[in-house]
């Protein structure tokens, strides 16, 4: 109860904020580590804060070009055993013990989200967000980005192939909740249209 006090109020602090996803294994020299720090530092120049779980990979690019931008760039890490240090472009922090606690607060930092090439922890908490928006437990209007058309399209081919039309255990409208894009300009005109989820 007290990560959840702790992290609400560190939290309410940030306006105009954007949440980063990616694999924490993704090095400095791959294609996506370059486009998460570009999309970040651009995204902070029009006044965004970058949030992401604080480690390294895809969450250090992002914190990397807030830094760059500076803006607030923040990190909402995890205290685990052998590794999710926090990277060292992190300019304001958190640290949780439980996953769970996290990823509430991972789910209510933002008013857009971008999820760049990930792992388990990745599609996790990309599907945390699509269950809560497609239930209506969020508003609707949040912008989801996939940006990576190679490494997601086999994952939403497949969403529409054997979910809605083998299966259907989805409606068509669920396949509009995100968008899918390698372009960063189209990615920043969406974030920019996004709107504040609360007001302080």
């Amino acid at each position: 109860m007290a990560e959840f006090v702790d992290g609400f109020d560190f939290l309410a602090q940030f306006d105009k904020t954007v949440s980063f996803f990616g694999s924490a294994r993704t090095p400095q020299s791959d294609k996506y580590y370059v486009a998460a720090r570009d999309l970040a530092s651009r995204l902070g120049a029009e006044g965004f804060t970058i949030i992401t779980g604080g480690g390294p990979g895809i969450m250090e690019a992002a914190n990397e070009g807030a830094k760059a931008a500076d803006v607030p760039s923040v990190g909402l890490n995890i205290e685990l055993m052998m590794e999710q240090r926090v990277n060292p472009y992190v300019t304001k922090s958190i640290a949780f013990q439980h996953f769970y606690t996290r990823k509430v607060m991972l789910s209510f930092a933002s008013q857009a989200y971008v999820y760049f090439p990930g792992g388990y922890g990745t599609l996790d908490e990309m599907f945390e967000i699509l269950t809560l928006i497609q239930t209506k437990k969020i508003q609707q209007s949040i912008p989801i980005i996939l940006y990576g058309v190679d490494f997601w399209e086999p994952l939403t081919t497949w969403m529409r192939t054997s979910l809605l039309e083998k299966h259907q255990t989805i409606d068509a409208s669920d396949l509009s909740i995100w968008t899918l894009t390698d372009d960063l300009d189209e990615a920043i005109q969406i974030v920019k249209q996004s709107q504040p989820r609360f007001h302080h």
